[in-house]
């Protein structure tokens, strides 16, 4: 009975999943009360009072670069998509369920005004921008707001892209990215610390938003909530939080490279690159696992990750990984809450993990700020979310001093 259940198991994890979505259209619109209509003027560090200025001065960079505040106050700032034109999009979790642009109108590489664009929705954390409209996704569903560009005063009425994903909110969240082949991918989480559901839990997805259709390009995940594809060989690369539970050092959270479609990357039967799941290990179904390509740090929730495509920072940074790491939550000793570097050789194999911005944790492992997602803009600095300190900084690399 066990090995037979052992093999239907492989062969589930095997199958594809194609699911349907209504098809975009205007059959799928929503009620325009989703919307958002207000704007705010943001708010420059040197407007700040000594009381309430984020304190920058504790963040701590390699020589020659530079953080300032790109765009402030933003509750609950967390996933960051770009448009054309330069507006920055950005999601949110909390219950306000808000979006917002923050735009630039004076090209000083700081944010003159932040419009909501959107409230009331259900944990809009996933943006992306494609053909001059905004997705975002929510929790069970994708939206997409068409010419946003020219609406940022919310006028615009969202169409329902895809409405037939899962509903729970534990690990529910979603980061969105487009890929190199005009897809949406979007992930699942697991709705737990650790179990095993079917499909298309523990996956990543990939959307055709033209007819709504999806299917599980990859499993094993328990969640992610960034990744991106390398420049060089267009590979899939992504962020995955470990398992709580199993003491402060184990397992690690980590980044993993997706070599071919269908690949397992062991949860919950194995962590990291090697650790035996104590609950789950011994259930594993006959298949091969993908070990993790590098493994971070424990329990520091990994989240945002790119591959720095920019020119402004020194060559060394070039095609290599940054990562935001949001920060533990039930560590006895908290660890993250920095910008991690991760560094590959000539193969494309991490060869380095180690610390590019760090210090909104206090001593004491309080924090006053969280990193969440990153974005490597046009001119090359990178944007950074914090959605405790309610902010998307800029780093810059003004060279050596």
């Amino acid at each position: 009975m066990i090995a037979r259940l052992t093999v239907i198991l492989a062969l589930l994890v095997a199958m594809p999943l194609a699911l349907s979505c209504p098809a975009s259209g205007d059959d799928g619109k929503i009620n325009a009360d989703s919307g958002g209509s207000s704007s705010s003027n943001t708010v420059r560090e040197s407007e700040l009072s000594q009381e309430t200025r984020l304190p920058l001065d504790r963040i701590k960079l390699p020589p020659g670069f530079t953080i300032s505040i790109y765009a402030y106050p933003v509750p609950g700032a967390r996933s960051l998509a770009l448009s054309p034109k330069g507006a920055l999009f950005i999601g949110t979790r909390d219950k306000s369920g808000k979006v917002y642009a923050a735009v630039d109108e004076n090209a000083d590489n700081a944010a003159d005004r932040i419009y909501t664009i959107a409230d009331g929705l259900f944990m809009p954390n996933g943006v992306a921008f494609r053909d001059g409209s905004l997705f975002v996704a929510e929790v069970n569903r994708v939206l997409r707001y068409d010419g946003i560009e020219g609406h940022l005063d919310g006028s615009v009425s969202p169409v329902v892209v895809c409405d037939k994903y899962p509903s729970e909110t534990h690990h529910g969240w979603k980061f969105i990215r487009f890929g190199p082949d005009g897809s949406l991918y979007v992930p699942v989480g697991a709705p737990c610390n650790v179990c095993e559901k079917p499909d298309p839990y523990e996956s990543i997805t990939r959307l055709d938003v033209s007819d709504g259709e999806f299917s599980v390009i990859a499993r094993g995940i328990r969640n992610t909530v960034g990744f991106d594809w390398d420049p060089l060989t267009g590979d899939l690369w992504f962020t995955d939080n470990g398992r709580d539970l199993l003491g402060d050092d184990v397992p690690p959270d980590e980044l993993n490279h997706i070599t071919k479609e269908g690949q397992h990357f062991g949860f919950p039967y194995y962590h990291g690159k090697s650790i035996k799941d104590p609950e789950y290990g011994d259930k594993a179904p006959q298949i091969s696992f993908v070990p993790a390509a590098q493994e971070l740090g424990p329990h520091v929730a990994a989240l945002g990750m790119r591959f720095y495509s920019g020119s402004m920072f020194p060559e060394e940074y070039r095609n290599q990984i940054l990562i935001a790491e949001h920060g533990s939550w039930n560590r006895s000793k908290p660890l993250g809450a920095r910008v991690m570097l991760v560094g590959l050789d000539k193969n494309r194999r991490p060869s380095s993990y180690e610390i590019f911005a760090e210090g909104w944790q206090n001593a004491d492992g309080s924090r006053w700020g969280r990193p969440v997602d990153v974005l490597v803009m046009p001119d090359g600095a990178l944007l950074v979310s914090d959605d405790h300190a309610g902010a998307v900084y800029r780093i810059a690399y003004a060279g050596s001093q």
